[in-house]
This record gives C-alpha cells, sequence and structure tokens, in this order.
C-alpha cells in the first residue's frame, strides 16, 4: 500500500428535504385542512479515527465524500426520512481543516467529529397553520447541507520518534525493539514512510516511530525530511541515532539538531536521548573517541552505546526513554490544569446586518439567511411570510429609515434569490 499523509477531498453534507404542500382529501369533505409533511434532515459527515488504519492513501481516488439527502415530506403528515450520516474512517493523528481553520484533530481511537453539517428539512404546509391562516398554500425547499474542499494531513501519535541522518540504524532499531517489519538495506533512503512499532518495556510499552532519514536542508524541503518532520511534532521524546561510523560525528549530530530546530515548529525543544548506533565490531579505542567528539557536540556526555544487532544498550535506551516520555506527559497534564479556563463572552450586536453593494442591499445574519434558503421565492404566500419575518425582526424599520427608491434589490447573504423593495 503507498503511503499517503495529505490528502484534498471535497466534503458534501447531504441536502434538506422539502416540506409538503398538500391538503387533506376525504370522502364529503370539499376541502381539508393542510396536512404536508416536513423534510427530513440531511446526512452529516463525520470523521472518525481509526486505530487500523496508517495512510490517507483511499482518498487518492476517493476525492468526494457525501452523505445522504434527506426525504421529501409527504401527504397526511408524513415525515421525510432523514439522510444517513457518512462516517469517513481515517488514522488516528489526522487534522482536517479548511481554510487552514481546523475542523477536527482526531487524537484518540474511536473519537468521531462532526465536520460537515446536513441541511434542515423545509417544512410542510401543515406546520403554519394559525387562527388568521387557516389553508396555507405554501411550504418550506429544504436547506443545502454544507460542502466546501477539506484538507487532511496525518500526523502520527508516538511516545517515541527516531531521527537521524539516513543509514543510522533508525529501521534496524524499531524492528529489534518491537514488532514492526520495515525494509532494511545497507544503502541511503531505505525507508521511504514513517513505520509505527510498540516496544515492550515490563508491564509498559512504547508506541515507537521511525522517521525516514533526515538531510542536510530537509527542514527547507529537500530530501525526504521535509515530507515526514511532521510525524515527530506530537511525539513526547525524540531518540537520535548516530552511526558510529561516521567520519565526522559532531557534524552529523548538528546536522539534525539544526533541521529539528529549523522546521516550523522546534523541535529541540523536545526531550531528546542521544545514542550511537551499529557498536557491535567497532575498537574501543575509536569508539572513546567518537563519544567524545559526540559529547563536545552535544555539550554532554549522556551518550548511549547500542549495538541492535547484539541488543547491548537496548533495554537501557528503552527504559529511558520511558522515564522520559512519563516525565514529559506528567508536565504536559500539569500544565493544561494549570491554565485559567478560557471564558468566551460574546459582544451584543445585531443579529443581522445591511451591506450596500451599488444599487442592492445584502442583508446577512444567520436566522435571516436560513428563513431565506427555506422560502420558496416562486410562491407568493412564501414570499409574504418572508416579509413578515423582515418585520418582526427590525429589519423593514431599518429599511424604511434609508428612504430606499421603489425597486431597490434587497438579497440576503449568498442566496441568488432577490426581492424588490
Amino acid at each position: 500500500m503507498i503511503f499517503v499523509d495529505i490528502a484534498t477531498v471535497v466534503v458534501k453534507a447531504g441536502n434538506g428535504g422539502g416540506g409538503m404542500t398538500s391538503f387533506r382529501r376525504e370522502p364529503y369533505v370539499d376541502r381539508g385542512g393542510p396536512d404536508g409533511g416536513d423534510g427530513g434532515h440531511g446526512g452529516n459527515v463525520v470523521v472518525v479515527a481509526d486505530r487500523n488504519l496508517n495512510t490517507l492513501s483511499e482518498f487518492r481516488h476517493n476525492q468526494l465524500v457525501r452523505a445522504e439527502d434527506g426525504g421529501n415530506g409527504a401527504r397526511a403528515k408524513r415525515h421525510g426520512k432523514n439522510g444517513e450520516d457518512k462516517h469517513v474512517h481515517v488514522p488516528v493523528g489526522t487534522i482536517v481543516t479548511r481554510d487552514d481553520e481546523v475542523l477536527a484533530d482526531l487524537k484518540e481511537p474511536g473519537q468521531e467529529v462532526i465536520i460537515a453539517r446536513g441541511g434542515d428539512g423545509g417544512f410542510g404546509n401543515a406546520h403554519f397553520t394559525s387562527s388568521t391562516r387557516q389553508a396555507p398554500n405554501f411550504s418550506e425547499k429544504g436547506e443545502r447541507g454544507q460542502e466546501f474542499e477539506a484538507q487532511l494531513e496525518l500526523k502520527m501519535i508516538a511516545d517515541v520518534g527516531l531521527v537521524g541522518l539516513p543509514n543510522a540504524g533508525k529501521s534496524t532499531f524499531l524492528s529489534v525493539v518491537s514488532n514492526a517489519r520495515p525494509e532494511i538495506a545497507n544503502y541511503p533512503f531505505t525507508t521511504l514512510s514513517p513505520n509505527l512499532g510498540v516496544a515492550d518495556i515490563g508491564e509498559h510499552s512504547l508506541l515507537i516511530a521511525d522517521i525516514p532519514g533526515l538531510i542536510e536542508g530537509a527542514s527547507e524541503g529537500k530530501g525526504l525530511g521535509d515530507e515526514f518532520l511532521r510525524h515527530v511534532e506530537r511525539t513526547a521524546v525524540l531518540i537520535h541515532l548516530v552511526d558510529v561510523y561516521s567520519n565526522d560525528i559532531a557534524k552529523d549530530y548538528k546536522v539534525i539538531q539544526n533541521e529539528l530546530k529549523s522546521y516550523k515548529v522546534d523541535l529541540t525543544n523536545r526531550p531528546l536521548l542521544l545514542a550511537m548506533t551499529k557498536t557491535e565490531n567497532i575498537d574501543e579505542d575509536i569508539l572513546a573517541d567518537q563519544a567524545s567528539q559526540l559529547a563536545e557536540a552535544a555539550g554532554h556526555n549522556n551518550i548511549h552505546v547500542i549495538s541492535s544487532m547484539t541488543k547491548d544498550g537496548v533495554e537501557q535506551l528503552l527504559k529511558a526513554a520511558y522515564e522520559e516520555v512519563q516525565s514529559y506527559r506528567t508536565l504536559e497534564a500539569e500544565k493544561l490544569e494549570g491554565e485559567d479556563p478560557h471564558l468566551i463572552t460574546l459582544e451584543e450586536t445585531k443579529p443581522w446586518r445591511i451591506e450596500e453593494d451599488g444599487t442592492t442591499l445584502i442583508i446577512r445574519g444567520t436566522k435571516i439567511e436560513k428563513f431565506a434558503r427555506r422560502t420558496d421565492f416562486e410562491n407568493d404566500e412564501a414570499v409574504s411570510r418572508l416579509w413578515d419575518i423582515m418585520k418582526k425582526m427590525g429589519i423593514m424599520n431599518e429599511l424604511k429609515k434609508r428612504n430606499l427608491d421603489e425597486g431597490t434589490v434587497l438579497k440576503f447573504g449568498n442566496n441568488p434569490n432577490t426581492l424588490q423593495y
């Protein structure tokens, strides 16, 4: 399966069903009362975090996500069928955005978020019966469901992220400590996509992500690293693996650290463990010299010496990583507890406003635009009801104050239908 961690899809929630205009028909009753039923609600589009998925490849060829429309109302006050929701399964760690606005951040398996809401069904004419309106001869149209282009971005959520230059031994380390089976070979860029593995440490476990090797300039888009650094954004701890056979081990260390710092999120602030790899057959003097150079570059002597082949030092590194993860998670939880709750205050403003666009007046407001969308502009009674609503909301009073010319065009948000004053 091809690994894909970015995808663009068109999201279309279901349209609401239209209300019915009908009158009861019975023997010996010349004209029965209104009995048109309401339309059903359109289905929502819901994203679901699925632990069994690890790629967005499904959306390479399936770029339209659509929920079911609601059914129309029927005679005898029968309600239209509500549209079925569309559940879209994505990997844990997926972020859904619309024009850079985050709609969903799926961090937990089974988490569900509605990203597009279906349109409300329109009322049938039975809904509009009153003491002054005995036989309403109109009904409402259903509202359109939300439709837009959404971006999906997968950022793996792991406890530990493995970073290092190509061929530093990350995949071998992951294969030894977990059940993951990444491709391993003695040449750079063997790993072309992130791999996840679970390492058991006594009664505990660590979820470890192997990130494709970084090169100098990766944070600016060179090589493979820029595409995959996003996967270490959410890791609690980083393990930086350095090949003990490097010709310039200090430079290798600095290259990776610089890329982590230059990324859009400064990843050098994350807890980091440093380890030299492939040390099983290295001469003791060479090992000491390499460790000394690496310590000078890192500014500390806390360097793990490991061999994935013989497993020397591996268990100690995993235990240290687990302790760092626990400390990091605890600090993050304390930060959240210490924060003051967000107080949201709403400014008191009119529920509508009027904007001028040449000779056209545009009336904006959630409620009035909703009424306009549900109005059948071809039906005089329905239009008359819209005028009454505008009067009750105070819009007509504002229009009169403006001394408008007869025939001024009134528009409701982005609704293509218009009225003349």
